[in-house]
């Protein structure tokens, strides 16, 4: 654990309700440097209400959310767009804008938020694709790419900013043993450059390959959180969700 450091995200006490569906029922939860903390939980259990609402994509209805020690909750749309500059969604579906080439995808959130020159855009961008394994793709339109390069694409452009947090929905989901393989390595070679985050997933092996803790969504809490080694094994709620044995009730996600 490293409890002794200061989070950079912290949810304290967090409250959502859609309708009459009370999701969240108090949450705390938290994140450190240099970590990637996997969120498990049923479908409808608010794993991806909790990703949108550390970024800003979902209100509050009581609680706080903070930011490197700033509580960010009640933060208005122009400094959120300050906040996710430093927090990035990588999107389940990759969320790239089909009429534009990569390199013009990853263009966007650059010339929105930064005044760098043209040459220096383009180093970026030549950079985090051949992180990604990338090379080339810079004029291919996102229908050009197999499923597993659109995700990696998606996550160029949530990296492109040179984010502190990512936050990784279902990154995996849909990918065959070779592209989820190659996304486990991409986690992890991003936290050990300093780019730790939130994952959330259904898929365990996903979870266990690049997690240092793990947090089980349930009921609206965090009923259990842990060191991902101690866990896996000694922890009767976690491994009945593993090996899909627990039963849940459904909420909107």
């Amino acid at each position: 654990m490293t409890s002794n450091q200061e989070p950079l995200v912290k949810v304290v006490g967090f409250h959502k309700y859609f309708g009459d569906k009370h999701v969240h029922r108090g949450l705390d939860f938290a994140l450190y440097p240099n970590e990637v903390v996997s969120l498990i939980g049923g479908s409808g259990s608010g794993k991806s209400v909790l990703l949108r609402a550390i970024i800003g994509l979902e209100s509050a209805d009581h609680g706080q959310i903070y930011f490197k020690g700033k509580d960010v909750t009640d933060f208005q749309e122009s400094q959120w767009r300050e906040v996710r500059k430093s927090i990035a969604y990588a999107f389940q579906g990759g969320a790239l804008f089909d009429s534009l080439t990569v390199e013009e995808n990853l263009l966007y959130p650059l010339d929105a938020h930064t005044k760098l020159s043209r040459q220096e855009k383009q180093i970026k961008i030549d950079e985090i694709l051949e992180i990604l394994g990338l090379e080339g793709t810079n004029q291919l339109s996102p229908s050009d790419l197999s499923g597993g390069m659109q995700k990696r694409a998606g996550l160029a452009r949530a990296l492109i900013l040179d984010p502190e947090v990512i936050l990784y929905d279902e990154p995996t989901a849909g990918l065959d043993p070779f592209n989820t393989k190659n996304i486990q390595d991409i986690i992890v070679d991003l936290k050990e450059r300093g780019r730790g985050g939130i994952l959330v997933t259904h898929d365990m092996p996903t979870a266990f390959a690049t997690s240092e803790r793990m947090a089980l969504l349930l009921n609206g809490k965090i009923e259990i959180e842990g060191r991902v080694e101690d866990l896996r094994e000694g922890n009767p709620l976690v491994k009945s969700f593993i090996t899909g044995e627990m039963a849940y009730g459904t909420s909107q996600q």
